[in-house]
């Protein structure tokens, strides 16, 4: 498995998990639970404008609003903006783009529903997956019938789906079915998900429709086909041909044997449609599933649908932030030397490994330049220090300060 960036721990058990260290010293403790806090709002405020910013860009493009109301943002919303905005809030939250190598394996396989989907990628301008967090479970599928068997399925602990729409040109010129009239011409779809299947991906898409494969259709079909042309020239329609010239010449009709033969070919015959209707029902069953699986996405694993997903997007970028930042400070704090960026990653990430049993990688750059930007972390000769718990205080405060300055403006 991949490792990531993704820190998977709540930001308030990697809180009380620092704070241990400064058991004994209540002092400390206290400021370092206080420079978490200062850093947390000061991060939540980089995120309110970041939000502000991409949700007026993108308001063109959302299809919950009114046409008449996105129309007015015609000429305030910049796409280019809206997507390089949304990059960005992907990378702080630490999702990586699923590549077309893993999308095409998981259209072609399928872990749970055993079924084939049918998904017209045409319409769609764009379309983008990016999932952040996986993890293994066991999980009990039907294989051949009646037997029941535990396979490992490796999910996603966080899908989100981009798709951008073509204009209504487009889909006027290629004479869209009727299914998709409710499609929202050049507007742009965002979901979130939970705990999708790696190789179920292809389920969160809406336009994904069930359909036979080629397995079902030669375990339907050719059963059907060579099973019934046989019984029929075996039993029945010889049985037939003889009652027919017996009748025709007169002569006495063996009707005992006709009938036992006819009756055999016709049993014959219901046996191979019984088959045939449970291949089916088979299928049908599969479609349920899927539908039932479809109902659940919507329902219990949606976590956030077009400009609300923003919201969910940027609180784990908000997390994912403090989390690095936090955890770089206090391993800094706490080292009796100064450390390379090699030193740091490698002593946060064999923490993690040997203390909560996860490996990962942790983004060391990115959280080194967040303690750079504030002026709580220096680098000197290639070795990274951080300014004392009681100055970093300090440092913080004066950010703060420095946020909303009106003093100029009255001066």
């Amino acid at each position: 498995m991949k490792r990531e960036h993704y820190i998977p721990f709540d930001k308030e058990f990697l809180l009380e998990e620092q704070l241990a260290e400064y058991t004994g010293d209540e002092k400390q403790a206290e400021d370092f639970k206080k420079l978490f806090d200062i850093i947390e709002h000061y991060f939540h405020y980089e995120a309110f404008n970041l939000i502000r910013n991409i949700k007026k860009n993108y308001a063109f493009f959302d299809p919950d609003l009114p046409p008449k109301e996105r129309e007015t943002f015609k000429e305030k919303s910049d796409f280019s903006v809206f997507k390089e905005s949304l990059h960005k809030v992907l990378e702080l939250s630490n999702y990586s783009r699923v590549s077309q190598e893993t999308l095409d394996k998981a259209f072609q396989d399928s872990d749970l529903i055993g079924l084939k989907l049918d998904i017209d990628l045409d319409v769609y301008k764009d379309y983008e997956i990016y999932v952040r967090g996986q993890h293994t479970a066991k999980e009990k599928i039907t294989k051949y019938f009646f037997w029941k068997k535990k396979i490992e399925v490796e999910y996603y602990d966080r899908v989100m789906i981009y798709l951008k729409y073509h204009d209504a040109d487009y889909y006027k010129k290629n004479k869209l079915k009727k299914g998709e009239k409710l499609i929202e011409p050049g507007t742009v779809v965002l979901k979130i998900f939970k705990r999708v299947p790696k190789n179920d991906l292809e389920t969160i898409f809406p336009n994904a429709i069930p359909k036979m494969s080629l397995t079902d259709k030669l375990l339907l079909w050719v059963p059907g086909i060579v099973g019934g042309i046989s019984l029929l020239s075996a039993k029945v329609i010889p049985a037939l041909i003889n009652m027919q010239a017996a009748y025709q010449s007169g002569e006495t009709i063996d009707l005992l044997n006709s009938k036992t033969s006819l009756n055999q070919g016709l049993i014959a015959l219901g046996i191979l449609g019984a088959y045939l209707f449970r291949q089916y029902n088979n299928f049908v069953n599969k479609k349920i599933k899927y539908s039932k699986m479809l109902s659940d996405s919507l329902y219990f694993k949606n976590l956030g649908n077009n400009s609300g997903a923003f919201y969910s997007l940027l609180n784990s970028s908000e997390e994912e932030v403090l989390k690095e930042t936090i955890l770089a400070y206090s391993f800094l704090n706490k080292s009796k030397t100064s450390l390379t960026e090699e030193e740091l990653d490698q002593q946060i990430e064999s923490w993690f490994k040997t203390k909560h049993s996860t490996d990962l990688d942790f983004d060391v750059t990115e959280a080194l330049q967040k303690l750079k930007n504030s002026g709580l972390g220096f680098e000197t000769d290639g070795k990274w220090n951080v300014i004392p718990l009681d100055k970093a205080l300090i440092r913080m405060d004066e950010i703060w300060d420095g946020v909303f300055n009106y003093s100029e403006l009255t001066a």
